[in-house]
């Protein structure tokens, strides 16, 4: 079945961890393991990659780009990602993830989707089955991981002039525009607020995830356009300030939005533990579908739900449920989710008719 993930951090990948993503992660893996870097826990256990996609018959994504400010340099909290001095210094490093984009779309791995007739386009030449997934490029749409690179409202519009249409304000930690994950309960700031209105004239998605509680009702409050969650679970079922409360998804449904599923098993396990086994904690694909199962209950029907898996959330098998080897193996959802009583329709809301009904409203 066609498949849409809408949270990829490719060039992240390709960028800060120096991997070739035309090539597969077993052979990512194998080069690691071979130079023996241990400069990381996911090094040698890879699990997204441009043919791994092609070979999951994900097509499309919303494909990230992650440059931040942090105080005097220091690496942001929890992840290994430099927080540059200055916004100059982060917009630099964010063209950066923007060029090596631009280099896989000369090469024909992927294309840039701007508009509807993008869209379509590129939907039809992946139902082409005469066609292999191999020759066909990944369609991705264009998207900020926290939003510190944006100097200026100026430099919001020449970001959508390069395509971007998608914005998470926040991150983890504090931000210029927001404060994100494993920071205090302040939500907006001033220049956040002013953002999210220019990012509503300009027809954009909003990405609440990584928001606080505090600033996700600021945004819903003030932003009235399309919204979403790009890899977002549920509090209800894992609780932790990283996951939605119901009233947080009970908003996002009202506003016809979409929760995409994440696969990070520090959103699946309870009091997950870095460096915790997958398979001794019982973490499989399988204890994604309650969260899947809670939204479908408040909302009563499967249009809201679908995949933002972030397995290239930097980290890799290690801290993914233990019955996935790449990206590709999503496709284990339709067994999967039929055997919990999903039909045929839900399947296909799932899997990409959900964010084609959000991507169709915001590329119109």
């Amino acid at each position: 079945m066609f498949a849409i993930d809408a949270h990829l951090d490719l060039a992240t990948n390709a960028i800060s961890l120096n991997r070739d993503l035309t090539l597969s992660a077993e052979e990512i893996r194998t080069l690691e393991q071979e130079l023996k870097l241990d400069d990381r826990p996911d090094r040698g256990k890879g699990t997204v990659t441009l043919p791994d996609l092609r070979r999951g018959n994900i097509g499309l994504v919303i494909a990230t780009i992650i440059s931040r400010v942090s105080v005097k340099g220091k690496p942001v909290q929890s992840i290994s990602l430099t927080g540059w001095n200055s916004p100059a210094q982060a917009y630099a490093f964010g063209q950066s993830q923007l060029a090596w984009y631009r280099v896989m779309e000369d090469m024909g791995e992927m294309v840039q989707i701007n508009n509807r007739q993008d869209l379509e386009d590129h939907l039809k030449l992946w139902s082409d089955k005469s066609i292999s997934n191999d020759q066909k490029p990944v369609g991705y749409l264009l998207s900020l991981e926290g939003a510190d690179s944006i100097i200026n409202v100026d430099y919001l519009h020449q970001y959508y002039g390069e395509g971007l249409r998608a914005i998470g304000p926040a991150h983890f930690g504090p931000g210029r525009y927001a404060a994100g994950t494993h920071s205090d309960q302040s939500g907006l700031t001033a220049a956040g607020k002013d953002l999210l209105r220019e990012m509503e004239a300009l027809n954009m998605i909003l990405d609440l995830t990584h928001l606080t509680d505090k600033g996700f009702f600021e945004a819903i409050e003030i932003f009235h356009g399309t919204v979403i969650a790009s890899h977002q679970n549920c509090r209800a079922v894992v609780p932790g300030e990283r996951q939605f409360s119901d009233e947080q998804i009970n908003e996002i449904i009202q506003r016809d939005g979409v929760l995409g599923g994440a696969l990070d098993i520090w959103m699946m396990h309870p009091d997950f533990q870095k460096g915790q086994d997958p398979y001794v904690l019982g973490t499989n694909l399988e204890k994604l579908i309650p969260h899947f199962d809670h939204i479908c209950q408040l909302a009563g029907n499967s249009k809201h739900i679908a995949f933002g898996t972030d397995l290239d959330g930097l980290f890799g098998r290690e801290q993914s449920p233990y019955d996935l080897d790449t990206i590709a193996d999503i496709q284990k959802f339709r067994d999967l989710l039929s055997a919990r009583g999903y039909s045929q329709s839900d399947l296909e809301n799932i899997f990409h008719n959900n964010w084609l009904r959000i991507f169709r409203r915001a590329l119109g």
